[in-house]
């Protein structure tokens, strides 16, 4: 689907490798668990497909690094601590633009008079595949989605310092806005500074 590009630099839209979102999490006062991005060496040149999302890359990236982290979270933890669903772990999505890809397609179907598929509306909003995740991955925290990393991190420090969360996955993507060209994702997975289950 899509080709990977050197992972040093960010995407179009200013989105960090897992460096960078590792980077602001410890920032903010964040211990990381695990991490992982797109691309990422030693992982398949395209995206695997994701049920019930089409036409567009934005939400099989967010599934695929946040899939990535939260498996990296669960090998890392002690033997007690490993199931997920051990503890309240929160979402928080961060995209500065949302799925152009599907935006650009309801449009073009639209001014050319064409039926617009529904899973474009339901795709549409940019937290829509955090439900995937939350089922996915039996994370029962707060679900969150910001349009900055700042906030992301703020928001994430924030639902752990106030117990709504013991952890959070943080997930950060844009698209490029050529072909593929540029798409980057990130996935931490933090806890607060003293590690609190």
């Amino acid at each position: 689907m899509t080709t990977p590009a050197h992972l040093a630099s960010p995407g179009a839209a200013g989105v960090p490798g897992p460096a960078g979102l590792h980077a602001a999490a410890v920032a903010a006062g964040l211990a990381v668990s695990a991490s992982a991005g797109w691309p990422e060496a030693g992982h398949g040149a395209e995206v695997p497909a994701l049920a019930g999302f089409i036409d567009s890359l934005f939400s099989p990236l967010i599934a695929e690094v946040a899939g990535r982290a939260v498996s990296r979270r669960d090998q890392g933890c002690p033997r007690d601590q490993a199931a997920a669903h051990e503890v309240v772990i929160a979402i928080v999505l961060v995209t500065a633009r949302g799925d152009v890809a599907s935006a650009a397609q309801v449009a073009a179907r639209v001014d050319a008079g064409r039926r617009v598929p529904p899973l474009h509306f339901f795709q549409s909003v940019p937290n829509a595949v955090a439900g995937y995740l939350a089922a996915r991955w039996r994370l029962t925290g707060p679900i969150v989605c910001v349009s900055g990393i700042t906030a992301a991190v703020d928001a994430a420090a924030l639902l752990i310092e106030d117990g709504d969360a013991d952890e959070a996955l943080i997930v950060s993507v844009d698209l490029g806005l050529t072909g593929g060209a540029g798409d980057r994702a990130a996935a931490v997975v933090v806890t607060g500074p003293t590690g609190r289950r």
